[in-house]
């Protein structure tokens, strides 16, 4: 069926439609990993958002049990150049496209990506729409895209109650703020104990379990709508070590009087180059977000830059001088994208072990 794609400021691609057929408004952003399609679907930052692959050719190895990172797909719709019809790999059970309609998600096809991207990357993030439906007009849609919001994505995606993952070592209190699995599954390779709380989880329940330390996970939104997390951080910091991942960087940033703002179209994709300072070495990183540290803001007798993006030169890591608290924008569990920042779990490890050598 015959699909548009219409961007807030009238842009119009014409295309096919795969998935489900409808209408859906979102966020339009854009993904640069050549592979990892499913884990982007299920990544539950992408809340709110509809998401444009600039790898031209999806779906080729299908879809399986293994590769997701939340229960469901996350996204509000799917953009690619050519949906693969016929996949081929040994772990697939179904096509994308009986995926997405089995969850109710609208795909387009067949329009240029790339130009799309171009216009992203030029004009920033946009609001749009996808439409099946034959009698579209643009300005019977225009005040609906534009007055489009992403309202309390956290709340959305959160865990509604605590989850035990056992293990034998290290206790985490994990609170999920739209977490990917691969973080879950990263600590438990390392024999954590982990106890995932809701986003909305007051201090005092984290520290009843008396972790031996705190994870900050990923998730979608702005960071600044994130009040009762943000407080809940403030009144964490020093009493446990503390590691934070994207939303959970931005947010311990805001916690400790720091600012946020909105990049002109964000990082996404599994392809960003990202140095650890104190190292003075390079990683390739995996990435999901669309706010920043505003690094003019930073408290700099209490926290230092640790890693930066060496494409635009923004914030990637913090490390808090006076106490157990280090955080990333980027992603070391990956999925999608390599693993060469894992090496920052098992730093987390080693805070956790001086901590209580000192009697934490």
């Amino acid at each position: 069926m015959k699909a548009i794609l219409a961007l807030e400021d009238g842009t119009i691609f014409h295309g096919k439609s795969f998935g489900v057929e409808g209408e859906v408004v979102g966020e339009i952003v854009f993904n640069t990993g050549m592979t990892g399609y499913q884990e982007v679907l299920t990544d539950a930052s992408y809340c709110g958002q509809i998401v444009t692959m600039t790898y031209p050719l999806i779906g080729n190895y299908g879809v399986n049990f293994d590769d997701i990172e939340s229960a469901k797909p996350q996204v509000k719709g799917f953009i690619v150049r050519e949906l693969c019809k016929t996949p081929s790999n040994w772990r697939s059970i179904e096509t994308l496209n009986d995926y997405l309609k089995r969850h109710n998600i609208i795909g387009i096809e067949g329009i240029d990506t790339r130009a799309l991207t171009r216009i992203l990357r030029d004009k920033g993030t946009m609001k749009g729409i996808i439409s099946t439906k034959e009698e579209f007009k643009f300005e019977d849609k225009k005040a609906e895209i534009l007055a489009y919001e992403i309202k309390n994505p956290v709340h959305a995606v959160t865990t509604k109650e605590v989850t035990h993952f056992e293990g034998k070592g290290y206790k985490v209190a994990l609170i999920d703020l739209g977490i990917k699995q691969n973080i879950i599954r990263s600590l438990l390779k390392r024999d954590c104990d982990v106890h995932v709380f809701p986003a909305w989880a007051k201090p005092e329940e984290v520290l009843a379990i008396h972790p031996d330390g705190i994870m900050l996970s990923n998730g979608p939104g702005d960071p600044k709508d994130c009040v009762d997390t943000i407080d809940t951080i403030k009144a964490l910091m020093g009493k446990r070590p503390i590691f934070g991942i994207c939303l959970g960087h931005q947010l311990t940033a805001l916690a400790n009087n720091a600012d946020t703002e909105k990049l002109k179209y964000g990082h996404r994709g599994c392809n960003h180059p990202v140095k650890d300072l104190e190292k003075d070495l390079t990683y390739i990183t995996s990435q999901n977000h669309g706010y920043t540290i505003v690094e003019s803001a930073m408290d700099k007798s209490r926290m230092e830059v640790s890693h930066r993006n060496m494409n635009d030169g923004t914030v990637e890591g913090v490390r808090y001088k006076d106490v157990p608290v280090f955080t990333v924008q980027f992603h070391p569990e990956a999925s999608p994208g390599p693993t060469d920042t894992a090496y920052l779990f098992d730093e987390f490890m080693e805070m956790m072990k001086k901590f209580k050598e000192l009697g934490g």
